[in-house]
């Protein structure tokens, strides 16, 4: 496998270092935000801010690395993601804040683009899945370690923003003294998303509620830790229990939904969600409450990959990549949406409203899992699809899925 990651070894430790720094800062502006006296529906706000960004960035990204090409954009890119993160701590005003995430979100997705097209260009078909699931395992890896960088300074204050905007500039390090040649980007697969909902209705349900769900997550658990109690450190740790959980648990539910018919597994994922949700909503501070949030973790983080895998069972190969893109269309959706439903649920009935709302947002998935899977047959087109940990990131990603049809990409060289 070395002679696999050596070439994309300087784009993985980009990526890492990349999310070291968004790991730490997204969970540090909530956890600022509510010390400096912000509501939760004003954090929401803010939080789908950086969603809403994210979304924006879908569009914005591919126009700006054709232009710029891929080193440059990713400089410009991560330049701004250090200017914002260093402006929250300068300028405390929520409005400026939410502005902020928004630009945040476009740079963040931006710098996926670059990084996910490259590391397209050096997959083949043999090393495809292998360099994807090493991506995702870097994704999540460092997601989790940022979130220990809190201890660093339990007062929240310039120390761990700045150490946030270092990580992040630091990511150009890498990426600009690699020697591989710049991919040209490929054209973003068209949707039609009434289309694909009469194909694969429940794979486009479980996006758009998983997007909803999770962006909740992201968004407002550190104000719910916070609430409930835990200092700055225990924050870190519910965060990064929670991530772990989703890295590790991906795996046997993935294994399980190869084997079984997967909407049963997607149903009792669900399921078994909802009711963890529902029991940290009755708990207080400690080692069972982070035990549940890591079992909350690794059931809800697999909701969008089996979605995905659900997804590519009903298309015939040449569709896979236009109805991957929709599936990131509805999450999209979902994720601007949830942190500012789940920040005014908290607003009016306090920190357990939380983990409700996550109950709350899965269980009509659980309820149409199970009426699909009683009342309609769904077709499989072809071999079923082999399940993949993943994350959300970016359209670009999807063409690294192992069942996604192979795509040329010509070097590119010009600036």
């Amino acid at each position: 496998m070395w002679p696999h990651i050596a070439p994309i070894s300087s784009l993985l430790s980009g990526v890492a270092l990349l999310l070291l720094g968004n790991g730490l800062l997204n969970t540090l502006l909530t956890l600022k935000g509510a010390a400096e006296g912000y509501s939760t529906t004003l954090l929401g706000l803010m939080m789908s801010g950086y969603f809403t960004g994210y979304f924006i960035g879908n569009w914005v990204g591919s126009p700006l690395i054709r232009r710029v090409g891929h080193i440059r954009a990713f400089a410009f890119c991560a330049a701004l993601a250090c200017i914002c993160a260093l402006l929250h701590v300068l300028i405390v005003h929520p409005w400026v804040w939410v502005v902020l995430r928004v630009l945040y979100g476009v740079a963040l997705i931006c710098l996926y683009m670059v990084i996910e097209s490259w590391l397209n260009a050096r997959a083949s078909s043999e090393n495809r899945g292998g360099i994807f699931a090493l991506y995702m395992a870097v994704n999540l890896g460092a997601l989790a370690l940022g979130q220990q960088l809190l201890r660093f300074d339990p007062t929240l204050g310039f120390a761990l923003f700045a150490v946030a905007g270092i990580f992040i500039v630091s990511a150009l390090m890498p990426v600009t003294l690699t020697r591989q040649m710049q991919p040209s980007l490929p054209e973003t697969p068209n949707s039609n998303l009434r289309q694909l909902f009469g194909i694969a209705p429940l794979a486009l349900t479980a996006s758009a509620l998983s997007g909803l769900a999770l962006s909740g997550f992201w968004g407002m658990a550190p104000a719910y830790a916070d609430m409930v109690g835990f200092d700055a450190a225990g924050v870190g740790l519910l965060m990064t229990m929670t991530i772990l959980g989703g890295a590790l648990l991906q795996w046997p539910i993935g294994w399980l939904s190869d084997r079984l018919d997967r909407r049963w597994i997607l149903f009792w994922v669900v399921s078994a969600a909802v009711v963890t949700a529902a029991a940290i909503s009755l708990l207080a501070p400690g080692q069972l409450l982070i035990s549940l949030f890591f079992l909350f973790g690794g059931l809800s983080f697999a909701i969008y990959p089996l979605g995905v895998a659900l997804l590519i069972d009903q298309l015939q190969p040449d569709e896979i990549l236009s109805g991957s893109a929709s599936l990131l269309l509805v999450n999209g959706i979902g994720a601007a949406c949830g942190p500012l439903l789940a920040g005014a649920l908290m607003q009016h009935f306090g920190a357990p409203a939380l983990p409700m709302y996550f109950a709350l947002s899965l269980a009509p998935l659980a309820a149409y899992a199970l009426y699909r899977m009683r009342h309609v047959s769904d077709l499989v087109s072809g071999e079923q699809a082999h399940f993949m940990p993943m994350l959300r990131t970016s359209p670009t990603v999807l063409e690294l899925m192992p069942d996604a049809p192979p795509q040329e990409h010509p070097e590119n060289t010009s600036p």
